[in-house]
């Protein structure tokens, strides 16, 4: 089996291989390895236009329709250009049909470090926790391919771990640092389970990342907290870490629902 989740067939296309399957189906793609191809396809995109000094600080993913265990296509524009601010719109498409649109805001980097506070509290660093399989809870190849490290005791709507993965993104290419942080964001909604999913559905329409600092390393530290509403919404919230400390929040939009009965 390829190590890596995605292996590329062109400038655009991408195909994903089985550890790219997704939980609520492994005939599906994971939405997060996608999310982290996407900003792949948007590094690629600034690499070759003339270089600056701007910065990703948000990305917000909306998640169009199925996302089939199929090659995909990525498309990138710049939609808002600018010397200090840029927004930058990225179509994902499967058998000629968008599947996700993410827009992302670029800053201007600038020597703020004088002024620079405000974040939560570190988490406690992973080296020396106990590992924990996401495959106990979730099918598909994504959730085992994940190393998770439990910071706390999991409850009911409530999880600190860190995660990362001995998988490359995209075989044979070298990925930026935010791309591969980004690329296990959204598992977040899958490690502080509110209601088993054998008996709930609670999949993510969406996905949105702010960054108040640029994410290194291989681990990503989620402090999450899972939301459910009276009338079928639901929203997890996280704050995201690196090992040196949070970088910033991410937040999912749930749907929320009886799983159908069989």
């Amino acid at each position: 089996m390829a190590a890596s989740y995605f292996e590329r067939i062109d400038r655009h296309r991408y195909k994903p291989t089985p550890h790219a399957s997704g939980a609520w189906d492994p005939d599906e793609q994971h939405f997060s390895p996608l999310a982290g191809l996407v900003v792949h396809a948007i590094d690629q995109y600034r690499a070759e236009r003339p270089p600056n000094s701007m910065l990703l600080s948000r990305i917000s993913f909306d998640i169009l329709g199925r996302l089939a265990l199929d090659e995909c296509a990525i498309e990138v524009e710049s939609i808002r250009p600018g010397r200090t601010i840029e927004l930058l719109e990225a179509v994902v498409r499967i058998a000629d049909r968008p599947v996700v649109r993410a827009r992302a805001w670029l800053l201007t980097e600038v020597d703020t470090s004088a002024v620079a506070g405000g974040a939560e509290a570190r988490l406690t660093p992973p080296d020396g926790l106990a590992g924990h399989s996401l495959g106990s809870m979730w099918p598909g190849g994504h959730c085992a391919s994940v190393d998770v490290r439990p910071v706390t005791p999991a409850e009911p709507g409530r999880g600190t771990v860190w995660i990362s993965t001995d998988r490359d993104l995209v075989a044979g290419e070298r990925v930026g640092p935010v791309a591969s942080y980004v690329a296990l964001v959204d598992t977040a909604n899958g490690i502080a389970v509110r209601r088993p999913p054998t008996e709930w559905m609670f999949p993510n329409v969406d996905l949105t990342v702010h960054l108040h600092r640029q994410p290194t390393g291989r681990w990503v530290g989620l402090d999450t907290t899972v939301s459910f509403g009276p009338t079928g919404q639901g929203l997890t919230s996280s704050v995201l870490h690196d090992v040196h400390g949070p970088v910033g929040h991410a937040q999912q939009t749930l749907t929320v629902r009886p799983l159908p009965a069989r």
